[in-house]
């Protein structure tokens, strides 16, 4: 059969095992589905996890009611623009039935857009910054910002914590988790003080972070992720700051934990409850397809998954499947009647079990995660600890 793979990964002997383990993969099948993620720049902390896990995920269901399923993955550089462009070739040229990615907020509604346009359904591996209404083609499998915040607030409060301070990226996740930050916190009556931003290339924060100290706040946010997620920590550290620091799920990986070192010790986050499966309780709805997870992508990699990102790459392919099982019986695969049965089919998702949460999808709404997807860590001598 033959074997083909899109793709300009670039990310040196690691990209190289990933193609080489696609290439020996990817098989052409009646359902395409197309990932653009971030196998390069700033952002391939996460997006090198998002590709690990969607091979995971392959391996694990790689037909769906017996139609086999292929997988083209494209590198898009951390680039906004080149999202676009890897969603438009995709579509086009490979005809895929599905897109999903990628590794910034950013990039993902560049992504989305082109799947609005072309009307290829998108199931988002990250928060999408847009009206489902006015784009009905896209899903996301990660949580709410809103839904962690509150957790991360609520802990806060828990703490008698008053003031914090912000410090974030200067994009649109930075602008995410400051807004969500601002509307959790004002009704648990802490005081926001400082808004201090970023870019994700920057090497260094210290004059940010300054500024954030002279404010003598109880606590202090951040609006990061992956390795550039490791500054502030890393610049608070350095200027002895002896309050509490606080994340968000865009840390949980472990470049983050290997740059931030010390700095991150007792750092509080949420994060979906994957990350401690074995410390969950023994009814814990996620814990059993959790397993089945790690067991999927240690065959695959002979090495243990310990991040949150490839478990929403897990995710999506369920809900995927799930999907693209109920569109079969209305429509082939490849043909613009499969692409919008397969929408319907998405966002009529009814609890399906995932490794992050249990998915509800339904029309005008981008997320499909309640409570159940949300736990709070600690990080105690570089290891995720349940801190219920």
């Amino acid at each position: 059969m033959k074997q083909r793979l899109m793709q300009t990964w670039t990310r040196g002997a690691l990209a190289a095992a990933l193609a080489a383990w696609c290439v020996a993969s990817a098989q052409a099948g009646d359902l395409k589905v197309g990932l653009s993620v971030s196998l390069s720049g700033p952002n391939s902390s996460v997006g090198v996890p998002y590709a690990k896990g969607m091979q995971a995920a392959l391996a694990y269901q790689p037909a769906v009611d017996g139609r086999k399923v292929q997988l083209i993955v494209l590198d898009d550089g951390s680039d906004p623009s080149s999202a676009g462009r890897n969603a438009r070739k995709l579509i086009e040229e490979e005809k895929v039935d599905l897109l999903m990615g990628t590794s910034g907020v950013p990039a993902a509604i560049a992504m989305a857009q082109v799947g609005k346009e072309a009307k290829t359904p998108m199931i988002g591996l990250t928060p999408i910054l847009l009206d489902p209404n006015e784009n009905p083609w896209v899903v996301t499998v990660a949580q709410p910002v809103q839904l962690m915040i509150d957790a991360v607030v609520e802990r806060m409060k828990r703490n008698k914590v008053r003031t914090v301070g912000y410090i974030g990226f200067s994009d649109a996740w930075g602008d995410l988790v400051y807004d969500t930050l601002m509307k959790a916190a004002s009704g648990a009556g802490i005081e926001v003080v400082g808004n201090e931003r970023y870019a994700r290339a920057d090497p260094s924060v210290t004059g940010q972070v300054l500024k954030l100290v002279a404010l003598r706040p109880d606590a202090v946010m951040t609006g990061g992720s992956g390795t550039p997620g490791a500054l502030p920590f890393l610049a608070l550290q350095e200027r002895g700051f002896k309050g509490g620091v606080y994340g968000q799920h865009g840390l949980i990986n472990p470049d983050f934990v290997r740059v931030v070192g010390t700095a991150g010790q007792n750092a509080l986050m949420p994060t979906g409850p994957v990350i401690v499966a074995e410390q969950l309780p023994p009814d814990h709805p996620t814990r059993k397809i959790a397993a089945s997870f790690r067991a999927a992508f240690r065959k695959v990699h002979q090495a243990p998954t310990s991040d949150a990102f490839s478990a929403y790459s897990f995710d999506a392919w369920l809900v995927f499947a799930d999907a693209a099982s109920r569109a079969m019986k209305k429509a082939q695969p490849g043909t613009p009647e499969f692409r919008v049965a397969l929408r319907d089919a998405i966002v009529s998702t009814k609890e399906v079990v995932g490794t992050h949460g249990v998915y509800n999808f339904k029309p005008g709404s981008l997320y499909g995660v309640d409570e159940r997807a949300r736990v709070i860590v600690r990080l105690d001598n570089s290891q995720w600890k349940l801190a219920p």
